[in-house]
């Protein structure tokens, strides 16, 4: 019953699937961003709400942001605590069952298609609440960008889609958690696309932005239209400060570089047990809290005090060097933190502290020290993430004003040229994915082999037989013109050749025996296999035919296996794969062509298509 039930839904998604596997599918992709938006906007506040809940509960004044009110001896021990439940949980999983965040998410994308199993989804949302309860110096969005991609994955994946979809819809998950963590839909859009999907396509907004729309209305139906940060009425003053935004990007880049550096450093210098790194995390995040309680958790009521000018030049700047290094330590020995709430929180305050220093400089010209925060927080996410584009739609649309449009081109542009060319630095996930001897390649080949499913280009007219025939089981192979014939045997296909080869070959075997017709057969039975006397058969009989005795006559039989043919090795290859993991399996099992099977059932896989690398290269020389 099961299996009957499984069958008819396979039968109804198969349609639906056949569409997808193209590159302009965009009415099905539509239905699944908005579907991906709606489902991650729901995960996204039950995440919400499993931060928030226990810290509203465990803080002073019912605020869940409040660690400040604790007392210095609740807040060295709050991140000994987590640290130490993170690595009990932690501890007993292999190494590669414990990777979360955005870093796991490209991962998957550049080595998996975008298969992310529920579990790891699950451990994500565990550890993911644990760090920002535990009072651990960690960011929500990193993980919610993991279970936006998690969610909308498993979406693929339990409706059998070609991996192309799964990849879309991994983008989509991500823009939809950035869009309800902040807010933000378009900063949602682009990060999914410049950040995780590295690739900027027609056919790939219209699914994205309705799932960062639809994720959106569900957060404001639970949050409001509030916008994640309180921004301070701003305003460029005039071209003269100019000079002084241009300064600021120095420092905000050398910021940047210290950060990554600093992750990369630690993570390579700690290879100790995951239990006593976590420990040694939780006690920096402690001791560092009892003397600025304010790096605690996300930190975004100590951002919007800094936005709003409420700190002095001095605290900005240690609490600002304080998360920096804390954050970055904690990270590289292996706290499942986010990143992008911190860069946030280091860019506010590095940038008020500058924006003091301007002011101190030139009073009458620089703007007050909440514009500079707000231009830092997008120069040090720009310059992290090494996401420009990102970083401006974040800041223009957090601000609600176009007014801001221009310093922050400005500083986030030029601060992350400086970055990337001066300190050499690339996207932090994108190091850290390469100091696990990892890579995400986005090549334009690859990007365009990634965009397309085998079923988009497989061919389907093809027959499955045995190696050998009779002439007329032969001649009957070819009745409905198939391009290929998969050859066969009791362990599955052995071969792949053109049905043009055979023929032609039935053509000169015809020609040959017309020739041969008087001496050597005594008659031309209609519909039968041709019988010549066994005297005879040994001028009749090629090399690629066998003969069978019977009654003094020779019955010819062709083997598929040994006529004149280009025949090819083959291997197998599932349905859902892209251009991508064709090409990869051809190189892998050094062969010409691939079999495509689907799972219809358990240990069933019918062959429905034929690929072959010929067909992978003329697809993309067309385009």
């Amino acid at each position: 019953m099961n299996i009957g039930l499984k069958t008819r839904l396979d039968l109804m998604f198969t349609p639906f699937r056949r569409q997808l596997a193209g590159f302009d599918a965009v009415p099905q992709l539509a239905i699944l961003g908005l579907i991906s938006g709606i489902v991650t906007g729901l995960v996204i506040v039950l995440f919400r709400l499993a931060i928030e809940v226990p810290l509203s509960l465990m803080l002073p004044a019912g605020s869940s942001e409040n660690f400040e009110g604790l007392s210095a001896i609740a807040r060295l021990t709050f991140p000994l605590c987590g640290a130490f439940f993170i690595g009990m949980l932690l501890f007993r999983l292999k190494v590669h069952l414990r990777k979360v965040g955005v870093t796991h998410v490209l991962e998957r994308l550049g080595y998996h298609q975008g298969h992310i199993s529920w579990r790891n989804g699950l451990l994500q949302f565990v550890v993911g609440a644990a760090t920002v309860v535990s009072g651990q110096s960690a960011g929500r969005e990193g993980p919610a960008v993991h279970l936006g991609a998690t969610v909308s994955s498993l979406l693929g994946q339990w409706a059998a889609l070609p991996n192309n979809s799964i990849r879309m819809l991994v983008g989509c998950g991500t823009a939809a958690a950035i869009s309800a963590s902040f807010n933000t839909p378009l900063a949602g859009i682009i990060f999914a696309m410049e950040v995780v999907l590295m690739e900027y396509t027609i056919v790939g907004f219209t699914p994205i932005i309705l799932a960062a729309v639809s994720a959106a209305v569900v957060t404001q139906l639970f949050y409001g239209n509030e916008p994640a940060f309180l921004v301070p009425d701003i305003a460029f003053q005039s071209l003269a400060e100019l000079p002084l935004i241009l300064a600021a990007t120095v420092p905000m880049a050398l910021a940047a570089f210290i950060f990554n550096q600093t992750i990369l450093t630690t993570s390579r210098r700690f290879q100790g047990p995951i239990l006593s790194r976590l420990m040694l995390a939780g006690l920096l995040t402690g001791l560092a809290g009892v003397a600025y309680p304010e790096i605690m958790g996300v930190g975004y009521d100590s951002v919007n005090i800094a936005l709003l000018g409420g700190y002095a030049a001095p605290v900005l700047l240690t609490l600002g060097l304080a998360k920096l290094f804390v954050t970055s330590i904690a990270i590289g020995l292996g706290m499942p933190s986010g990143i992008i709430g911190p860069t946030l929180f280091i860019g506010a305050c590095l940038g008020g502290a500058l924006g003091m220093v301007a002011q101190a400089i030139m009073p009458e010209a620089a703007s007050d020290a909440g514009f500079y925060a707000l231009l830092g927080m997008g120069a040090m996410m720009g310059a992290v993430l090494q996401a420009p584009l990102a970083a401006i739609i974040a800041i223009i649309e957090l601000t609600r004003t176009s007014n801001i449009m221009l310093p922050a081109m400005t500083i986030i542009i030029v601060t992350g040229l400086l970055t990337r060319n001066l300190f050499r630095q690339k996207p932090v996930f994108i190091a850290l994915l390469q100091a696990q001897g990892l890579d995400y390649s986005f090549e334009p080949l690859t990007q365009a082999l990634r965009r397309i499913s085998v079923a988009a280009i497989m061919e389907r007219r093809f027959i499955r037989t045995k190696a050998e025939h009779t002439i007329e089981e032969a001649r009957a192979l070819l009745k409905n013109s198939p391009v290929w014939i998969l050859i066969e045997d009791q362990s599955g296909p052995v071969s792949l050749m053109p049905a043009v080869d055979l023929s032609r070959y039935l053509e000169l075997l015809e020609e040959d025996s017309q020739r041969s017709a008087e001496a050597l057969l005594a008659e031309d039975l209609e519909g039968t296999e041709v019988d010549v006397p066994a005297s005879e058969a040994s001028d009749l009989q090629p090399s690629s035919e066998t003969m069978d005795t019977e009654a003094g006559q020779v019955r010819l039989r062709v083997n598929l296996l040994k006529i004149p043919a280009q025949r090819r090795d083959l291997a197998p290859l599932h349905i859902q794969a892209t251009l991508e993991e064709a090409l990869a399996v051809l190189r892998a099992s050094n062969v010409e062509a691939l079999y495509v099977q689907r799972t219809s059932a358990p240990l069933i896989k019918p062959i429905i298509g034929i690929v072959t690398h010929a067909d992978i290269v003329n697809y993309y020389s067309s385009k």
